[in-house]
């Protein structure tokens, strides 16, 4: 990972159009055609992982530690919200982003979201033993 002077301030961006499939109704959270909470949450995080696609080194990812979110308003289908995410912590691994998504000129949601720079093959590897120690104890 960088250091923090350069990451800090980093901007990612992210675009998503809302399709049927990608509602609250087509997910079975409640009865309304509009975008659902998660698909809000992925497109904040996939501008954060774009904001800092140049700042890791090779076999560093991020993964999620928090996320904050508020929503102030829904989209249908159809419509295409644009995400951003802007760094403005770092501490050692850690960082914290400020999203918001937007539809035109519309304020749809905003988030503060920290993530933690991880070593991709000990992550995954850590992650894979954890699972087979919990199915070993059913």
């Amino acid at each position: 990972m960088r250091p923090a002077d350069e990451v800090i301030g980093a901007v990612g961006f992210s675009v998503m159009t809302v399709r049927p499939g990608d509602t609250c109704l087509a997910m079975g959270i409640s009865d309304l055609p509009i975008l659902a909470p998660g698909h809000l949450m992925s497109v904040m995080e996939s501008a954060c992982v774009a904001a800092l696609s140049e700042y890791l080194e090779t076999g560093e990812t991020t993964i999620v530690d928090k996320f904050d979110i508020s929503v102030i308003d829904s989209v249908g289908i159809g419509s295409e919200i644009r995400g951003a995410a802007r760094c403005t912590e770092m501490d050692g691994r850690s960082m914290i982003f400020e999203c918001d998504i937007y539809e035109g000129e519309r304020h749809i949601a905003f988030a503060i979201i920290e993530r933690t720079a991880v070593e991709r093959v000990s992550f995954l590897a850590r992650t894979a033993a954890q699972s087979l120690i919990k199915s070993s104890e059913n």
